[in-house]
């Protein structure tokens, strides 16, 4: 490729898991579609995700550490532009590894100052206010037109919504995160007596804390399917009627297919999120935190399969909002800073 080579600086391990990787690789894949030649960054726990996500992009090998020792492995990168996609990295950590190179910095939390020149934050409460003391001066890519999503969602979108007018037939629940602890147990005794002969595909990691149980569950009642790690998760959500997941960065996918969804928030940072989508019409909300929790989810699961009309206008409503082609739009957005073009007017920077 003779386009720029572009660094991607992210986090990976313990708590954090893949989120992070699996939420940059959309973007390096648009980059590389258009000529750009991303490379990651890949100390051990960055290395062994992208093995196993995308074993065929370059990588830049950088030992176990802390920041220190990322900025020291990034000294050696001959590129032209850096992406990040950390929330431990701070402004002058962007500076220290960006040098004087364009810098975008893919955030969701909106809690430090970033250097960066460009900002992606697919939020559905997103503002420029939040970014205004935090990235003075940087273009902001808000709002979830920006969701960098897999090429697979966009092209499943107009298969999926050919299901949406039809009845209740499978149920998508994916929450397994760290913050979900036992969450998918509490869903599913809340589920499974409301479903009849119902499909449910659980998706999980293979080695969640959870595996054991839920697999003792599924042998007795043949209606769970156990999913781990899956490959094809865009498929199965494309093939849902349903769906309950968490207020996270998954939400955007299933917007992306119109799938009907109730969004469980495991956690504060998810509440904006959720109650953004709720209020615009685009999804149900039931508070893991609340007093009322399991009467809150099994309220909205009686609504959604008795009520056709609800599935209509939740799925209408939350394929609006987004359409998966987050990826190719910032990618262009970003080739466009460092080429130095404006292409893009103010109003086109930020799409909600």
């Amino acid at each position: 490729m003779s386009g720029p080579r572009i660094l991607f600086v992210v986090d990976a391990g313990g708590e954090v898991g893949d989120r992070h990787v699996a939420r940059s690789l959309p973007l390096a894949q648009a980059l590389a579609a258009r000529g750009a030649s991303p490379i990651f960054l890949s100390p051990p726990p960055v290395a062994e995700r992208l093995q196993a996500l995308a074993a065929d992009l370059p990588r830049l090998s950088a030992p176990a550490g802390g920041v220190e020792t990322l900025a020291a492995a990034a000294a050696f990168a001959d590129v032209e532009a850096v992406v990040f996609d950390h929330d431990g990295l701070s402004f002058e950590q962007h500076e220290a590894i960006g040098k004087d190179r364009p810098r975008l910095v893919i955030d969701d939390r909106a809690d430090r100052p970033l250097g960066a020149e460009m900002v992606l934050d697919p939020g559905p409460h997103r503002t420029e206010a939040d970014y205004a003391e935090l990235a003075s001066g940087a273009r902001l890519l808000l709002g979830p037109q920006y969701a960098p999503l897999p090429p697979e969602y966009s092209a499943l979108r107009e298969a999926a919504w050919t299901r949406r007018d039809g009845p209740v037939r499978r149920i998508l629940v994916d929450l397994d995160r760290p913050a979900a602890g036992a969450v998918a147990g509490e869903v599913l005794q809340t589920l499974r007596p409301r479903l009849g002969n119902l499909a449910i595909d659980i998706v999980l990691g293979a080695a969640s804390p959870s595996r054991r149980g839920l697999e003792r569950l599924a042998a007795h009642d043949k209606r769970l399917g156990l999913n781990f790690d899956p490959q094809d998760l865009a498929v199965l959500a494309a093939e849902a009627d349903l769906a309950v997941g968490p207020a996270d960065e998954s939400l955007f996918a299933r917007c992306a297919l119109g799938l009907p969804s109730i969004l469980v928030v495991l956690d504060e940072a998810q509440r904006p999120a959720a109650a953004a989508l709720e209020k615009a019409g685009a999804a149900l909300a039931a508070d893991r935190a609340g007093p009322d929790f399991a009467a809150q989810l099994d309220r909205a699961i009686v609504r959604l399969l008795a009520d056709a009309g609800l599935r209509a206008r939740l799925s209408r409503t939350a394929g609006a909002t987004c359409d998966g082609l987050g990826a190719p739009r910032a990618a262009e957005a970003f080739l466009s800073l460092l080429g130095g073009r404006d292409s893009l007017t103010p109003s086109q920077t930020r799409q909600t």
